[in-house]
């Protein structure tokens, strides 16, 4: 009877979504609290669904963000369900936080996106000097009092996304299109009718110099009529990205799982590049 469960966002999904199909009840759940990866609204709202499902009401879904080289985590600050997230409470005693502009390294004013840099002050071991993160926030960083805590230390606001999720691909004659599967994960984790899924990147016909394809994986929810939901997935990705997926293929949980590594990866793969390397000729 846990009242808090941490752990990476689609690894306690599943987890949450196996206990509902073996009728667990977890009555005393109050807090989940999520590492790892990035958590959509969507994917907030699905965990909190599952909750009640285990006959727990009322749980507060906390992020936090966090890397290796920091050697810690800052948490979200709890918010009612419903309303957008207070930020990442900082703490000003054990590091520095930056947000600079990504081109220039220029420190950018208060509120304004950029990429993260970090210099710890309490470091242990290895200590990094303006570590460059490779991470974009989209509301930088404010010293305003917290809405709802009223505490007056840092908060970094907004989405977080990292910039090694923004991929060159060959979608069409014109070579070099740049697609943001940050923007992509967002758009499927909000989804409705979709739980687990994942996107694949292939080349048609397995050939290195053939054009680039995007398979949307998906385990659907809640009984929806597939036709309907494809189009409706192909729709919504065209309007955020400019691109359809070549294919959408509905799977049930396990095969779904199988092709995420649920229980044989650290994390799940909910993107994965599967284009044959070009062989030089050299």
């Amino acid at each position: 009877q846990p009242d808090a469960l941490i752990g990476i966002p689609t690894f306690l999904y599943h987890v949450l979504a196996q206990a509902v199909a073996e009728k667990t009840r977890l009555e005393n759940l109050s807090h989940i609290v999520l590492g790892g990866e990035k958590v959509s609204d969507g994917l907030r709202l699905k965990l909190r669904e599952l909750a009640r499902s285990l006959g727990a009401p009322k749980v507060e879904v906390l992020a936090t963000y966090g890397f290796t080289e920091a050697k810690l985590a800052w948490a979200e600050c709890p918010f009612p369900a419903g309303q957008p997230s207070g930020g990442y409470h900082l703490y000003p005693d054990l590091g520095i936080m930056e947000v600079v502009d990504p081109k220039t390294g220029e420190p950018v004013p208060d509120g304004q996106p950029g990429e993260l840099v970090f210099t710890p002050l309490d470091a242990r071991g290895t200590v990094v000097l303006r570590y460059r993160t490779g991470d974009y926030i989209d509301g930088g960083l404010t010293y305003e009092p917290c809405p709802y805590c009223r505490r007056v230390v840092p908060r970094l606001v907004g989405r977080i996304s990292r910039s090694s999720e923004i991929k060159e691909m060959n979608l069409d004659k014109l070579k070099g299109t740049l697609v943001d599967f940050n923007q992509l994960e967002h758009l499927l984790d909000d989804a409705p009718h979709v739980g687990a899924w994942q996107l694949e990147l292939r080349k048609a016909n397995n050939d290195p110099l053939d054009l680039d394809e995007i398979i949307l994986h998906v385990n659907k929810t809640n009984g929806a009529d597939e036709a309907q939901l494809r189009r409706e997935l192909s729709e919504r990705c065209y309007e955020i990205t400019d691109i359809h997926p070549n294919r959408i293929l509905f799977h049930g949980v396990d095969e779904i799982q199988r092709l995420q590594g649920v229980g044989t990866q650290i994390k799940e793969q909910k993107l994965v590049d599967h284009r044959p390397p070009i062989k030089s000729t050299s």
